[in-house]
């Protein structure tokens, strides 16, 4: 092997590498259109199993979040030995005390949603209903095929080929590895909840340190373009979608490059996760090229998986984790976000400082756009509910940019880094979302004034 320069590398080899690593890239990173839209085809076969299954996954959904609480009460109660000394069901179902709450109020969420008991707030279409019945059943589809088939992209060396060769782009504009180039296409291409799990399975295992997974997480799991559609569409805007998709992405990037850099990003410890060794290093060896070590890493990592029983096992044990450890908490935050969104003026009022700041930028009926700037925090979509019954073009515009360009929601992105090992707190992921609120409004604002 350390002759890889000079051609050593047998067939068999390269094939453990490029095979699986090329029906990866297939899956998660190669858009393709359908019915006039842009997707990737892991996200065709998890529509076709949420068509399948539509009527029933609510229930479902109910049955695995109240199973994910009950057994992890019962774990915290008894302390089954079978579970202690297993350290995957160990950490799965052995919580620490606010996350068991969590789970619990998951589950009480679910319940009351389900059967429709109660009072209407906490399960109406706005709120439980909307998580139980639109966004967990999409979950579910896509976390069943996602989290078993990610190894393609993990285990067969792709993202230590793509690493060594981007690591001089990514580490000095956006302070990350160049491996986590692989989440950014996927998260951009296909959706921010694959590339959320891509990303805290990384930093499980010991490639990201904690200050890189919250940095990914919280900077590149965007939203994809087939909803960023569906949010200028629902502005009454879609033949502007172009200049929109490039205000996005602009600000996008402007964001990424400033927010790793300043509190609370920059103070996360740049340490790898509890009982794990550092596993991946940047540092090229002297005689080889960035190529040549990038796949003579990615060989090596493919010959270390020649077992499909562990494979799907790998697999298998992603989706367990997503299922019960992350759904129950997108459940439990993301119905308790929408409940004060939809029956309280806080956001409103927390809208009332950056009406200033709209006045300063020259944006038309200030004050309507300033109460869809919070709101996002709450569902990505809110904002654009809210910015529809706008007079002005040029303020549904930046309404729609701001929304997506905020990324962290707690219906979705927000309740999946709070349910994943990501080392980022509730108060951070706000501090963050504020952050990216002040830096992409004025962005998209400039972009907005060129276009109107």
């Amino acid at each position: 092997m350390n002759n890889l320069k000079n051609n050593s590398v047998s067939l068999n080899q390269y094939a453990k590498f490029v095979i699986p690593s090329l029906i990866g890239i297939l899956l998660f990173m190669t858009p393709i259109s359908k019915n006039g839209e842009v997707t990737i085809p892991i996200a065709i076969v998890s529509n076709f199993l949420y068509g399948l299954l539509e009527a029933s996954l609510p229930l479902i959904m109910t049955g695995l979040i109240t199973i994910s609480a009950l057994i992890s009460i019962l774990v915290t109660l008894i302390k089954p030995n079978f579970i202690m000394e297993n350290s995957f069901l160990k950490s799965l179902f052995n919580p620490t005390p606010f996350w068991l709450a969590s789970r619990i109020l998951g589950m009480f969420f679910v319940t009351v949603t389900y059967l429709e008991l109660g009072p209407s707030w906490i399960w109406s279409e706005y709120t439980g209903g909307l998580l139980l019945y639109s966004l967990l059943p999409i979950l579910f589809a896509v976390f069943i095929f996602a989290g078993m088939l990610l190894p393609l992209l993990l285990d067969f060396g792709l993202l230590e080929f793509v690493g060594a060769l981007l690591t001089k782009v990514m580490r000095p504009i956006f302070t990350l590895p160049g491996r986590s180039s692989v989440d950014t296409v996927t998260s951009w291409l296909g959706d921010g909840t694959i590339g959320v799990l891509l990303t805290n399975k990384q930093y499980e295992d010991g490639y990201y340190t904690k200050r890189e997974a919250a940095v990914i997480a919280t900077t590149f799991s965007v939203v994809s373009i087939t909803f960023s559609l569906v949010v200028i569409s629902q502005v009454e805007l879609t033949h502007l979608f172009v200049p929109y998709y490039l205000a996005v992405t602009l600000s996008g990037i402007v964001a990424a490059i400033i927010i790793p850099r300043i509190p609370p990003l920059s103070r996360i410890p740049d340490t790898y996760i509890e009982g794990s060794d550092k596993k991946y290093s940047e540092v090229i060896p002297e005689g080889y090229t960035p190529y040549q070590w990038g796949l003579k890493q990615a060989i090596i990592k493919a010959g270390q998986n020649t077992s499909i029983s562990a494979f799907l096992i790998n697999g298998l044990k992603n989706v367990m984790d997503m299922l019960l450890g992350v759904i129950p908490i997108v459940m439990a935050f993301g119905t308790l976000a929408l409940i004060i969104a939809e029956n309280t003026p806080l956001f409103s009022w927390l809208g009332i400082p950056f009406i200033p700041l709209l006045k300063l930028l020259q944006v038309p009926e200030a004050v309507a756009a300033s109460q869809t700037l919070v709101i996002g925090f709450a569902d990505m979509f809110l904002p654009s509910v809210l910015g529809s019954k706008i007079e002005s073009e040029f303020t549904r515009f930046v309404v729609a940019g701001v929304s997506v360009s905020q990324l962290i929601y707690m219906s979705e992105v927000g309740g999946l880094i709070l349910g994943s090992k990501i080392p980022v707190s509730f108060t951070q992921l706000i501090i963050i979302f504020l952050e990216r609120t002040l830096i992409t409004l004025p962005v998209i604002v400039l972009i907005a004034h060129i276009i109107f």
